[in-house]
């Protein structure tokens, strides 16, 4: 039977991590370009580097992988998770973060045996921490996140909905066809997540995201109480890099109505 790390330690890290090497940068640094033509800052590395440090002083037993990895090196950590793996993201939303939008976040789950055990969501903006475990309720900064009612029908929902990854036809319909009542699409995963757990919108749709992207917001999500599956009808998470779509609600009727629009 494994132990899991202490919350409100791992939270105490990821706010000394994001004050020292994300905020002060917020807006005014320096960024480039990588292959996939995804951005990447000096916070996002020096971020990286600082949790990696305090992780494995605290938790010297688990392995770690993160986004500013290579694919090689992903790989070969991700096989470590039977004992214990943290997956990282030190900045997710890089691109708002470093055109100066409040939309960003640091993303830390931990994998023992192959499931998700633990997620930590870190709003640094907006000093709103979302976490949870395997085996406890989701909570905003200590506290279980309040229930909020969602709205009677799909069509007066909030979507959120990530075009920009979907299938040509699927955007086209959804463009043309839309189910909801208005769209947003904010940069973020992780934070869209716990956004969501929060209903502060109530349908999401994204088509291509990386186990660092939604590891722990798909566990605080789903003991929130949400409901989720990829465009195939999969289980969102599996304990690989090969990116997955995902479909969620909070509201089971919400989540069968907007799968059967999807198809």
């Amino acid at each position: 039977m494994y132990q899991l790390p202490d919350l409100a330690k791992l939270e105490a890290i990821v706010r000394d991590a994001a004050s020292s090497n994300i905020l002060p940068l917020f807006g005014n640094t320096q960024r480039r370009y990588k292959a996939d033509k995804s951005v990447v800052t000096e916070a996002d590395l020096a971020t990286q580097k600082a949790l990696q440090n305090s992780l494995k002083a605290n938790w010297p037993a688990y392995d770690f992988l993160a986004e500013e990895m290579t694919v090689e090196e992903q790989k070969q950590h991700l096989r470590n998770h039977e004992q214990g793996l943290w997956i990282v993201d030190p900045l997710d939303g890089t691109s708002n973060f470093a055109a100066g939008i409040p939309y960003f976040a640091i993303s830390i789950a931990l994998i023992i045996a192959g499931k998700v055990r633990l997620g930590l969501v870190y709003d640094p903006t907006r000093n709103e921490a979302f976490s949870a475990t395997d085996s406890s309720p989701a909570l905003l900064n200590g506290s279980p996140i309040a229930k909020v009612a969602a709205p009677e029908k799909l069509s007066q929902c909030i979507g959120v909905v990530d075009f920009k990854r979907l299938p040509a036809d699927l955007a086209a319909k959804i463009a043309t066809q839309q189910p909801f009542s208005s769209q947003r699409s904010f940069g973020s995963v992780a934070l869209d997540w716990c956004w969501l757990a929060a209903q502060r919108f109530h349908i999401y749709l994204h088509g291509r995201s990386n186990i660092w992207d939604y590891a722990a917001g798909d566990l605080i999500f789903r003991q929130a109480g949400g409901f989720s599956c990829t465009l195939d009808g999969e289980d969102v998470f599996i304990a690989d890099v090969t990116p997955r779509s995902a479909v969620a609600a909070m509201d089971k009727q919400h989540f069968e109505n907007w799968k059967a629009f999807l198809g």
